[in-house]
């Protein structure tokens, strides 16, 4: 599904993460699901998370893109967001998430963009609005994150996406 793309973090974050046993960049990638669907998250930050998907290769049996794709495209998003808020001592873990699908799209590529709705010390929620090449809204997700401390061994979990 093209190539593969991971969000550029300072090294010395990387490294702070990595003194805790976690690989961030890999942390911070779609993961195994994200990448064998094609998602790409072009831009991150706590305020604005911003990903793509393609249609091709992630439709239902009727050609339309699956509600469960744009499911994980927004969880991806709103998890990143999350991480991002609650910095190097938290990890963020979907506790709640809930897709309004509003139109079809067969073919192209959707982009999604996850906003705080809340960061707070022990959670986060992220809107995640879901648009396809014409800017047409197809979905919108809310998503809930835990956030929970780091714990020795946390990066045995994480691998790098092949």
């Amino acid at each position: 599904m093209g190539e593969q793309h991971q969000v550029k973090f300072p090294q010395e974050v990387i490294d702070e993460y990595a003194a805790l046993g976690v690989d961030l960049p890999a942390l911070f990638s779609a993961g195994h699901l994200g990448t064998r669907m094609g998602v790409q998250i072009v831009e991150a930050s706590a305020d604005r998370v911003v990903g793509t998907m393609p249609v091709e290769g992630n439709t239902q049996p009727y050609g339309l893109l699956h509600g469960g794709a744009s499911a994980v495209l927004a969880e991806t998003l709103g998890s990143v967001g999350s991480m991002l808020h609650g910095g190097i001592t938290k990890i963020a873990v979907g506790v709640d998430l809930n897709c309004t699908h509003h139109r079809g799209v067969r073919s192209g590529l959707v982009t999604g963009v996850a906003t705080p709705v809340h960061r707070g010390r022990s959670t986060a929620t992220y809107e995640v609005v879901i648009s396809d090449e014409d800017g047409r809204r197809v979905c919108t997700a809310r998503l809930t994150c835990l956030l929970r401390d780091v714990r020795p061994g946390d990066g045995e979990h994480i691998r790098a996406a092949d």
